[in-house]
């Protein structure tokens, strides 16, 4: 499969040129699930969003061990046009999926103890997309989940690879404030939302978390007042982004933040209200997980292509799986693509040569996984008899 080209820069270009926003995935899912129906998997949709799931069921008793990858696209100006665009790298993650179903199949592959579901998941960029896949209770029988992401040169070089990626948590916050108008002459008979402003930015700059830990805070949008000059404002809105390196550190951060904006901004006698409007899960690490990856990754492209898990303050709902349903191992392959010049750039490109390195990547690890999983199994059931 790692040879077959042409399929899979084939199902990459089509991925890629049905571009769609989050919740808007129609055309890609219809794509992939006529992909489905000719490798003759079952899969179910959802009236609720765009998702897809697979689910190759042996039958037997044994782990299910799933595979997930993300759909949507954002919406940016593409060199003074604006459309949906593929600049993280989600049609890549669809077509290394796509492609590892496809190598399974040709490898006679089957889940002779257990159940392989493959989860294509929409809306990852608003943060809720995982959500929603737990709602439907997907991942409710999940025992071990793996995913993969292109990653910039930056972090990993073209061959490279890693067992995981260790996102940090990231909070949007969005604020609103509500003062009194009067005339410019007269502040003393108005409530200034300016005012309440520079000290929310104030407060939100000094707040202050365990040093041992990466994470910021700020205000990134700021818009109060109308045309004219000589009026003191009465409405704002302001937008804060948090990042941390845990979700515990976040935790402290988010109420640290949330506690100092209220105080300042109500000093001078304003309303706020402060909501959250998205959020990600941190990583939580799977040693398990890691270690069968890392196998992998040294088999397939050499000792010296496994490098160490990137540490990135970028979010990525899929670490939602984990801290809503604690009991599921997941780990997310890093993949070195010479990615440039980063995630989320109008133009970012990649060496379309290292989808191959990712299909083999997966489709080994799920088979490592079946055969330690079921061992274990086996070994379980032994020392119950």
């Amino acid at each position: 499969m790692r040879n077959n080209n042409t399929l899979l820069l084939d199902t990459y270009d089509k991925l890629h040129d049905l571009a769609e926003v989050s919740w808007k995935e129609q055309k890609t899912r219809d794509f992939l699930c006529k992909e489905l129906d000719k490798l003759g998997l079952p899969y179910e949709t959802y009236p609720s969003h765009c998702g897809i799931v697979v689910k190759w069921n042996s039958g037997t008793l044994g782990p299910t061990i799933a595979l997930r990858t993300d759909m949507d696209a954002l919406w940016q100006n593409v060199e003074g046009v604006w459309k949906a665009n593929h600049s993280c790298g989600h049609d890549a993650h669809m077509t290394m999926v796509l492609n590892t179903l496809r190598c399974l199949k040709e490898f006679k592959f089957q889940p002779n103890s257990g159940c392989l579901k493959i989860i294509f998941q929409p809306a990852e960029e608003t943060g809720k997309g995982a959500q929603a896949i737990i709602k439907d209770g997907i991942v409710d029988d999940v025992d071990f989940l793996l995913g993969i992401h292109v990653r910039p040169v930056f972090e990993l070089g073209m061959g490279q690879a890693s067992s995981a990626i260790y996102h940090g948590a990231a909070t949007l916050l969005k604020g609103k404030i509500k003062g009194i108008q009067s005339h410019g002459s007269r502040p003393n008979l108005g409530i200034n939302v300016v005012d309440s402003l520079g000290a929310i930015i104030s407060a939100v700059n000094s707040v202050k978390v365990d040093p041992t830990l990466p994470s910021s805070a700020k205000v990134t949008q700021v818009k109060a007042g109308g045309e004219n000059i000589n009026v003191i404002p009465d409405e704002a809105e302001f937008s804060i982004d948090l990042r941390a390196q845990t979700n515990k550190a976040m935790e402290a951060l988010t109420e640290s933040v949330m506690r100092a904006v209220q105080y300042a901004g109500e000093a001078n006698g304003a309303e706020v209200q402060l909501e959250i409007r998205a959020h990600m899960a941190a990583a939580e690490k799977s040693p398990d997980m890691e270690e069968i990856v890392g196998e992998v990754v040294r088999q397939i492209l050499g000792e010296k292509s496994l490098v160490q898990p990137p540490v990135t303050p970028g979010g990525e709902d899929f670490h939602f799986y984990t801290k809503e349903r604690p009991n599921i191992q997941a780990t997310m392959v890093g993949l070195g693509t010479g990615l440039e010049p980063g995630l989320h750039h109008p133009n970012m490109k990649f060496n379309l040569a290292s989808l191959g390195n990712g299909v083999a990547i997966l489709t080994a690890s799920v088979i490592k996984l079946f055969e330690k999983k079921r061992d274990k199994l086996k070994e379980y059931k032994n020392d119950r008899v």
